[in-house]
């Protein structure tokens, strides 16, 4: 009978320690879910996060390229500049375009995630408002450059038909200050010959003891001269008679240090009032 009971016991605490095992493990085979859901849900949350970061990056940075844009579009406008503009909006418009694929992809992971919460999706439609306020900003931003780049190019045109006006006139100037000045010097102009009597003869301008009374005169004989500053006239004769017509005290004939006549012109321009054509007679 104490053998009996001694069995007895034995069996009901055996009994016992299995079911406490088998509720232990239960328990344990819970937990385990439990942190299998948990890190899963923090796996979700971290990269939802992680999105999330990348679109507010983003934003960021096209806020910073928008303010360079900006900057570079009220300075002086040179090769570089237009550059530095055309290297932004390129950089903003490839970083709106991540973003929205960004938050497409949170909308995404929301929907397909475990998590449920109104205030995520909340904070995604806020990115998402974000960027569609960015977009009409770039739109402003893209209409105005494209308005400068329209006025820089008609003022440019303005510029270059100012130029060529400019040229045409600068040139017309040249040409009106060039046809004065050769007036200038033709009224100023005068011509003289000195020669033997049978030279001048020869030439047609001494004809019959007149002076010049022949058109057909040779004029190549003549040295032209410039009556504002060729006031000294040298023969290289010790014989000279002046055969043109020039008034009296305009001019002095005198002899040099060998003796050979040469002519001074004290007032150059009564000189030649009477005749633009000085004729001397040497020996």
């Amino acid at each position: 009978m104490k053998k009996f009971i001694i069995f007895a016991a034995c069996a009901l605490s055996l009994s016992a320690c299995n079911l406490i095992g088998g509720q232990q493990e239960a328990a344990q085979q819970e937990r385990d879910s439990l942190q299998r859901i948990i890190n899963e849900k923090d796996s979700e949350l971290d990269d939802i996060l992680s999105t999330f970061n990348e679109v507010q990056e983003g934003i960021r940075r096209i806020n910073e390229a928008e303010g360079r844009v900006t900057i570079a579009e009220t300075g002086p406008e040179s090769a570089s500049t237009k550059e530095v503009i055309r290297d932004n909006m390129e950089f903003i418009k490839e970083a709106m375009q991540q973003n929205r694929d960004m938050i497409a992809q949170l909308q995404e992971k929301l929907k397909n995630s475990s998590i449920k919460g109104t205030k995520m999706q909340k904070t995604i439609e806020n990115l998402q408002a974000q960027i569609e306020a960015q977009a009409a900003r770039i739109q402003e931003l893209e209409a105005s450059l494209a308005e400068k780049d329209a006025l820089i190019e008609s003022q440019g045109e303005a510029i270059a038909g100012l130029s060529n006006n400019v040229a045409s006139l600068t040139e017309e100037n040249k040409q009106k200050t060039e046809k004065v000045q050769e007036q200038d010097k033709e009224l100023n102009s005068a011509w003289f010959v000195f020669g033997t009597k049978s030279e001048l003869k020869e030439q047609k301008i001494l004809d019959k003891g007149d002076v010049l009374k022949s058109s057909d005169f040779n004029k190549d004989y003549f040295t032209k001269i410039d009556i504002r500053y060729d006031k000294d006239i040298k023969f290289y004769s010790k014989s000279a008679q002046l055969l043109s017509t020039h008034p009296a005290g305009t001019y002095q004939l005198v002899k040099d240090k060998q003796g050979q006549y040469e002519l001074h012109i004290t007032d150059p321009q009564k000189f030649w009032s009477v005749s633009k054509y000085l004729v001397v007679q040497v020996k």
